[in-house]
């Protein structure tokens, strides 16, 4: 080779290895404002700022309504590039996503391919009746109300269980939902969760207790979970029941007539309403009720078929503002019971009373001495065999 090709050809191949070097160090340095785009939190962005991706929409759609929101980082073709290596262009879910502080473009990405849209909760109260669960339900933001105008019975028809009575159908927990969802699917997963809870609960049902069906279980969990809200007196309150059943005798719980007065209940029950005859009066009527009276969770479930063994055949709250309850096996217990009750209430009356004076002259009350109402009012059931007596003494 002449000596001026080896001095030319030396020249070309410096020249492409630095061309090479600068071809690699603008990679390495476009590979890192990348990465720094990929991965600096977004400015700007405020707590409870949310972005919607809706069915349909483009990948230069949602980049638009980033923009929109605030979301100025980084170029359109930044945001492209980003979305093909994340393998997030085409595959957006459908939902509502938070843009909370700290956010950065690959984790608002990630978060969007994978689906990972605001939840919502809504609780379903243990005790509550159909009336109180369509009262929250219809004040549930942002769930979709496709209930409104529905009475119980089209309710049930359009959840596929036409002729089905409402009360006791939901499970109390908290349910998470997404913007987009209705009342109605809400209350199809809380009305599949209650059926399974309550063939899981009548499956391990005690041998002997003295139930018929998973449906019995479930009127009687009902009445249980309104008698009492200590979870731990559940199989007590239900071994009481199962006694009584077993023996014949009439419930006659209070919670259960007041379900019957229905709407015109005005928070006291009255000697004239546990006389009164209705189908869920338990002082006029033996037996269960015809449906549940109430949505009981899944301790009150498990107390309905795992009732508590003894020999109390009578409750009543102590008065004391625990909510606890007394136990007795026969009558003249009961009413001794009753009797300090009585006691117990009208003294935390009069000292709450004392206190209310003593507040209008400017003393301060004694404190934990405010009155708090039972959780359930006394009352005299009857002895086995024996006419009901008339109800017992009321504060």
């Amino acid at each position: 080779m002449k000596p001026g090709c080896k001095r030319g050809c030396r020249a070309v191949v410096i020249a492409g290895l630095v061309l090479a070097l600068l071809a690699v160090a603008g990679g390495a340095w476009l590979w890192q404002q990348h990465a720094r785009f990929a991965d600096q939190p977004v400015h700007g962005l405020a707590a409870g700022q949310t972005v919607q991706v809706a069915a349909g929409d483009s990948f230069a759609a949602v980049l638009r309504k980033l923009r929109q929101a605030g979301v100025d980082e980084g170029h359109d073709l930044q945001w492209r590039l980003l979305a093909r290596d994340l393998d997030a262009a085409a595959n957006l879910k459908v939902g509502e996503y938070a843009l909370e502080p700290g956010a950065t473009p690959r984790s608002l990405l990630l978060a969007m391919r994978e689906g990972k849209v605001i939840s919502y909760r809504f609780t379903i109260v243990e005790g509550w009746n159909i009336r109180q669960l369509r009262g929250a339900l219809a004040s549930a933001t942002p769930l979709l109300l496709e209930t409104t105008g529905l009475d119980d019975a089209a309710l049930m028809a359009r959840l596929g269980h036409a002729g089905q009575h409402p009360e006791g159908r939901f499970l109390p927990e908290t349910y998470l939902y997404s913007r987009g969802d209705t009342d109605l699917d809400l209350l199809q997963r809380a009305h599949a969760a209650m059926q399974q809870a309550v063939e899981q609960a009548w499956a391990q049902r005690d041998p002997d207790v003295p139930l018929q069906s998973a449906e019995e279980a479930l009127i009687l969990a009902s009445i249980i979970e309104k008698e009492t809200g200590i979870a731990s007196e559940r199989p007590a309150i239900a071994g009481v029941f199962a006694r009584r059943l077993r023996l014949g005798m009439r419930l006659q719980t209070d919670p259960t007539v007041i379900y019957g007065i229905g709407s015109a209940y005005d928070g006291n029950i009255r000697r004239i309403h546990l006389q009164t005859d209705t189908p869920y009066n338990t002082y006029t009527r033996a037996g269960l009720t015809p449906t549940p009276i109430a949505m009981p969770g899944r301790h009150a479930l498990q107390a309905a078929v795992s009732p508590e063994d003894g020999d109390a055949l009578y409750f009543v709250a102590l008065g004391d503002g625990s909510g606890r309850h007394a136990f007795s096996p026969n009558l003249a217990a009961h009413n001794a019971a009753v009797a300090r009750y009585l006691q117990q209430l009208r003294a935390r009356r009069a000292d709450g009373r004392a206190q209310g004076q003593a507040a209008e002259a400017g003393v301060d009350p004694v404190e934990g001495a405010a009155l708090q109402e039972p959780a359930v009012t006394p009352s005299l059931p009857q002895a086995p065999g024996a006419p009901a007596p008339a109800p017992g003494p009321r504060p």
